[in-house]
């Protein structure tokens, strides 16, 4: 492992942290719809919003274990999950780019290009 993948790594585990401290907000009825999904739901996630936004948490943690585990840190995945990664990462930056809410871009975006960066660090230097 470098110093550069386990910098790397454990930024992107921050990161994740972030996200999903937000999604747990969202599950919990933050009225912050305006920043997530399209910004089609201003204020509070309705049921379905809540269970998608289970679902990205819980996407995003695997996302996060996998450069964990890739970088020596923890667990010892398939170096496989490091490039599903990498693909899930990719579209996230398309997705938040591509985004029609002016507020969650200009939130997310930066986020994903990071953590994005991350994992692409790892991926080429582990």
């Amino acid at each position: 492992m470098t110093a550069l993948a386990a910098f790397a790594a454990w930024l992107h585990a921050g990161l994740t942290a972030l996200v999903v401290a937000f999604q747990i907000a969202l599950i919990l009825g933050a009225p912050w719809g305006h920043l997530t999904m399209g910004g089609r739901q201003p204020g509070a996630l309705d049921g379905t919003g809540r269970i998608l936004a289970a679902v990205s948490a819980g996407l995003v943690v695997a996302i996060s274990l996998a450069v964990l585990s890739a970088a020596g840190i923890g667990l010892s995945w398939p170096r496989w999950t490091l490039w599903v990664a990498v693909a899930v990462a990719s579209l996230s930056v398309l997705a938040n780019a591509a985004t029609r809410s002016a507020p969650e871009r200009r939130l997310w975006l930066p986020v994903v290009l990071v953590m994005l960066g991350c994992t692409l660090a790892v991926a080429f230097t582990t």
